[in-house]
Formats: structure tokens, C-alpha cells, sequence
């Protein structure tokens, strides 16, 4: 026997029907009115209409509101059409007045970019605040149709925002070391190491007239501000000590003894005598040529190697790969030889050039059969790239050098450290590579078929740029020769 469903069960079941139907029947309704609203809010939210026609969008999104209320609760049909309606009005008018906002705020809106990237809102808040609160108003004269004060507040806009950028620049290159100049002061280092405390404030406004002066070119004022916090540090530490003399704890004689100690180490390293008897210059020097050898004997190791492994290499393959054949191996067993006797005369040209300069001049190493003549004798005027005189000597060297690999190509490369924009060190290197390379035109008489001159700017350093030692070593130029292994 069937049991026949009570009265309330069937309620509730007519009731769940018809909920669902009302479900699919709003959300039918909801596809037929939405579609152009939604259409239009989706174009005006790409354009971030929301920021930058906030009175349109706004009266968009209450329309829309508005029309999906209305549809819910059931309202007249055409009360949802038409809120509908008045909403796609109201976002495309505010799509439309964001996109005029990009063109006519341009330069606000790069301007506030720049000063978010230097993070400005944390590290200038009040500026960036005055700055955002003009940008607004820009924002809302330009949407009533007041273009004039639009552009007035776009000016103070972006006056804020590169302040507050500058300033935020500043916080994150400069902070530490003001800190440590307000200790020293704090502790008088001034009245115990006053030429190191000197020497760190000079650094320190120099950074900060770099930065006035080109804030988008940070590797010199981050460079000076790293070398002021060195000497204010430095300073700190001499205060130390000359009180440490003044007080009597440490007598002079005990103070270059204590100094003494670590050159004594370093000598014992190198297993040089650490004769200091009439001062520590001679010992410096012989630990300076010391560490020079050691640097030229691993470059030569590293070559020696990496030409040793690439030529068993090309061997073996070559002796495998005629091992298998039988037709021709005669002559090509001939070729191989004769390679091998080309890479032999390479090395021994190489070490024929290598003797020809000091270290002072250049310095010679070897990438394959590849030679590259390192000038690092080869100076040129700040900024410049005419010769000089001075450079002729090195020069006819160079050309002596060039002479051993008859026929092979030559590239002149010029570089330069990281201080100064990327454009104009491009160019710079690029103008002093084409100076060496005219130089070897008219004095050399090198055909220019053999000549490439290429400038790499700053982006190829061989040392820190950090140091002044690591700067003079990138501001080069490298004659790379490829010799014509055919050539003798």
C-alpha cells in the first residue's frame, strides 16, 4: 500500500517548485537586463573608472544597485530595465572620463607612479598624503568639466608626488648614515677624528646633491652614502682610539705595534719576511706584487686548463669519429694535426704578446684561441673620448702585439664603470671603442674589414664598482683578437 503524502509535505514541495522557478525565472530576467550593465562596468572597472571618474562610477554602481534590489524583490519589470538602463548610461560616461583623466593627468599619474615605486606611502606618508588629496581634486574638476583647475591641481599634484618620491629616495640611501652622524656627533667624534668625521659629512652631501640633481641615477649617490657610512663608522672607531691614547690606556708605541699585528699575519701567510723597521710601506709592496703573481699565475692556470680540456675533448671525438671510418682518414688525420699545431703557435704568440707589457699597461689572457688585450694603461678624460699623447706609446705596443696574428679580426670594446646614466655611458664607451679603432686606421694602417668597435657601457664590469679600485678597473678598453688559424 502506497502511503499518500500529507498535506504540509505537499505544501512544502510546491513551495520548494515554485522558489525554483522563481530562481531561474530572476536569473533569465537577470542575463536580459544586466547584460549591457554589465557589459559597461566591466569596461569602465579596466580603465579604473572607480579612481578616476569616482562620480560617475558611483552613480552607475547605485543604479546598479538599485536594479538588482528592484529585481529581487520582484518590483515592476520595467523599473529594473530602466535602473539597468541608467547604470550602462553612468559607466560608460565614467569609462569615458577615465580615459580622458589618463590623457589629460599624464604627467601626475607618471609622477605618482615614480614616487609608489620609491615607496613613497611609507617612507614620505605626509607628502604622499597632500599629494594624493591634490591628485583627487584634479580628478574631480576635470570630471565637472573645470579643465583649467584640473591642471592647476595636476601641477601641485605632481610637484607632491616628486617631492615625496625624493624624499623617499633619500630615506633609503641616506637614513642610516645620517644616524651615524648624529651619534658621532652625539659621542664629539668631531673633536677626536675630526678630518675622518669631516670627510664622512662631505660624502654624505654629496650623495644628497647627486640625488637633487638626478634621483633616477642612484649608483653614485649610493656609492657616497655607502662610503660616508664608512667613514662615519671610521671615525667612530679613531675617536675611540685617540681617547684610548689621551687617557693613557695605549701608548703611542703600543698603537703601531697593535697595528703592526695583522700586516705581521698577512706576511706570514704569504711566507714573506714582515721586515717593518722603517715602516710598513716595503712590506705592503711586496704583498701587493705577491697577490699580483698569485692572480696572473691562477689566470694562466684557469687558461692552460680550459684549453687543455677543450682540445682532449676535440681530440677524442675526432680519433673516435675516424676510428669508425676507414675511407679518408688519412687526410683527415692530417687536418687534425694540422689544428693542433695551429692551437700550439697560438700559445706560443700568446706568450710572446703576454712579455711584451707591464702590468701596468695591460694585462693579456687567454678565452680559447681568443687573445684579449686588457689597456688598463689606456686613460682617457673624464667624460671624453679623444686619445692623448700620453697613450701613443701603449699603443704602439698594442700594434706590435697585433702584428703576431696576422689576418685575424680585432674588436675594440669599450667600457665603463656605473656612474653616470645608462645612455650616456652606452654612448660614451661606444665613442671612445670607435676612437681606438680610427686611431688604427690612420696610425696602424689595419684595414677597417679587420676593425669592429663596440661599447658595452657599464654593463660588463670585471670588478666592484663599489670601490674606486673596481671603477678605474671597468673604465677600460679590451682589444679582443681572433686569429686566423690558417695564418703563420
Amino acid at each position: 500500500m502506497v502511503a499518500k503524502p500529507t498535506l504540509p509535505r505537499v505544501i512544502l514541495l510546491a513551495t520548494l517548485v515554485l522558489g525554483a522557478v522563481n530562481v531561474l525565472a530572476q536569473e533569465e530576467l537577470r542575463t536580459t537586463f544586466f547584460k549591457d550593465a554589465d557589459a559597461a562596468k566591466d569596461a569602465a572597472d579596466a580603465v579604473e573608472a572607480a579612481w578616476l571618474a569616482p562620480r560617475s562610477y558611483e552613480r552607475g554602481m547605485k543604479e546598479y544597485r538599485d536594479a538588482e534590489a528592484a529585481l529581487e524583490r520582484g518590483r515592476n519589470i520595467e523599473w529594473v530595465r530602466s535602473n539597468a538602463a541608467e547604470a550602462t548610461n553612468h559607466f560608460k560616461t565614467a569609462a569615458e572620463a577615465a580615459g580622458l583623466a589618463r590623457t589629460a593627468l599624464a604627467q601626475a599619474m607618471k609622477s605618482r607612479q615614480d614616487a609608489a615605486n620609491a615607496k613613497s606611502p611609507e617612507l614620505s606618508a605626509e607628502l604622499w598624503e597632500q599629494a594624493q588629496r591634490k591628485f583627487s581634486d584634479a580628478i574631480r574638476y576635470l570630471e565637472a568639466g573645470n579643465l583649467k583647475s584640473a591642471k592647476r591641481r595636476e601641477i601641485e599634484a605632481t610637484s607632491l608626488y616628486r617631492d615625496a618620491e625624493l624624499v623617499a629616495i633619500k630615506a633609503q640611501y641616506l637614513s642610516d648614515t645620517r644616524r651615524l652622524l648624529t651619534d658621532a656627533d652625539r659621542r664629539r667624534v668631531g673633536r677626536y677624528a675630526p678630518i675622518t668625521l669631516g670627510k664622512a659629512k662631505q660624502l654624505l652631501a654629496d650623495a644628497e646633491r647627486e640625488l637633487n640633481e638626478n634621483r633616477y641615477d642612484t649608483d653614485l649617490p649610493r656609492n657616497l652614502a655607502k662610503r660616508a657610512n664608512y667613514e662615519a663608522k671610521h671615525a667612530i672607531y679613531l675617536s675611540e682610539i685617540v681617547l684610548r691614547v689621551r687617557d693613557k690606556d695605549l701608548s703611542p708605541e703600543q698603537l703601531v705595534l697593535l697595528w703592526e699585528v695583522p700586516m705581521r699575519a698577512v706576511a706570514g701567510a704569504a711566507d714573506v719576511i714582515p721586515d717593518m723597521q722603517d715602516g710598513p710601506d716595503r712590506l705592503a709592496q711586496e704583498l701587493v706584487t705577491y697577490v699580483e703573481n698569485l692572480r696572473n699565475e691562477k689566470q694562466a692556470l684557469e687558461q692552460d686548463n680550459a684549453e687543455n680540456d677543450l682540445r682532449v675533448a676535440d681530440m677524442e671525438e675526432e680519433l673516435r669519429v675516424l676510428d669508425e671510418r676507414l675511407g679518408g682518414a688519412t687526410a683527415e688525420r692530417a687536418a687534425l694535426i694540422q689544428r693542433i699545431e695551429a692551437q700550439a703557435r697560438i700559445k706560443e704568440q700568446f706568450e710572446q704578446i703576454e712579455k711584451m707589457f707591464h702590468n701596468e699597461e695591460a694585462r693579456v689572457f687567454r678565452q680559447g684561441n681568443t687573445i684579449i688585450m686588457r689597456l688598463v694603461g689606456l686613460q682617457f678624460d673624464s667624460g671624453a673620448s679623444q686619445l692623448k699623447p700620453v697613450n701613443f706609446d701603449l699603443l704602439a705596443k698594442v700594434e706590435k702585439a697585433i702584428d703576431v696574428f696576422p689576418r685575424s679580426e680585432l674588436i675594440i670594446e669599450g667600457h665603463t664603470d656605473s656612474h653616470g646614466g645608462d645612455d650616456f655611458n652606452q654612448k660614451l664607451s661606444q665613442e671612445r671603442a670607435e676612437s681606438v679603432q680610427q686611431y688604427m686606421i690612420n696610425a696602424m694602417r689595419i684595414p677597417s674589414y679587420r676593425l669592429i668597435a663596440t661599447g658595452y657601457g657599464e654593463t660588463r664590469p670585471v670588478a666592484s664598482n663599489e670601490t674606486e679600485s673596481g671603477r678605474q678597473k671597468n673604465r677600460r678598453i679590451d682589444i679582443v683578437i681572433k686569429p686566423n688559424l690558417g695564418a703563420s
